[in-house]
């Protein structure tokens, strides 16, 4: 019986140590997941920050884009009216030119 009781404490100081061991690693994983956690909730805190940083950029992307194409057609239809300002101003040139030659010819003796 004494054999045996040597061999319980023997068996009890192992489990001891084997349960120091476990416990050891679980503190070690624990400060890495607070280390991860702490990592995410930057990351986070980042990716909030980018997202309305690109939600701000696109809509001012938008207004910019609808601003330009307003602009693009104001040119063009700027442009338009002035080709035919320019058409019409040679034709009446082209006109005058014409009643002033034959306003001589009718003068003519």
């Amino acid at each position: 019986v004494g054999g045996g009781a040597g061999a319980g404490a023997g068996a009890d100081g192992w489990v001891r140590a084997g349960l120091a061991e476990l416990r050891a690693r679980r503190e070690e994983l624990s400060g890495r997941i607070r280390e991860e956690e702490a990592e995410r909730d930057r990351l986070q805190g980042r990716l909030w920050a980018l997202t309305q940083r690109l939600a701000r950029t696109s809509e001012s992307l938008a207004r910019n884009l609808v601003a330009r194409g307003e602009l693009d057609r104001t040119i063009a239809e700027t442009e338009a009216a002035y080709s035919k300002i320019v058409e019409s101003s040679q034709t009446l040139l082209d006109v005058l030119k014409e009643e002033i030659g034959n306003a001589s010819k009718a003068s003519e003796p």
